[in-house]
């Protein structure tokens, strides 16, 4: 498929979906002979890990390590310790949630 499907399969813009190709997190499987990039369903499905990974902060080099993790597996060590990385961003990332819930409802107030 082409990158205009493999953007609205996955939500995300073409210009990420490019990004991550000039980076190495996730090229193409193919190009045509006119030179646009080519996606296969496993090509789709690294960008969903990609997608998830991303709010997590980890860096370049850490998401291509779990998704080499994710792909292919890998000792239990590094799962156990890219899950505690996970789970503790992920708490983070619910605290400024609750945060932005505390300041729609005080300007929802506002506006009654």
């Amino acid at each position: 498929m082409q990158i205009g499907e493999v953007a609205e399969r996955t939500q995300l813009s073409l210009r990420t979906i490019r990004h991550y190709d000039q980076v190495g997190l996730a090229p193409p499987s193919a190009r045509s002979e006119g030179g646009f990039r080519l996606y296969t369903e496993d090509d789709v499905e690294r960008l969903h890990h990609i997608r998830r990974i991303t709010p997590l902060g980890f860096s370049l080099e850490e998401t291509a390590e779990l998704l080499e993790l994710i792909e292919h597996g890998g000792s239990e060590e590094a799962v156990i310790e890219f899950l505690e990385r996970a789970r503790t961003a992920r708490q983070k990332l619910a605290r400024k949630l609750r945060q932005a819930d505390g300041l729609i409802k005080t300007l929802e107030h506002l506006s009654n």
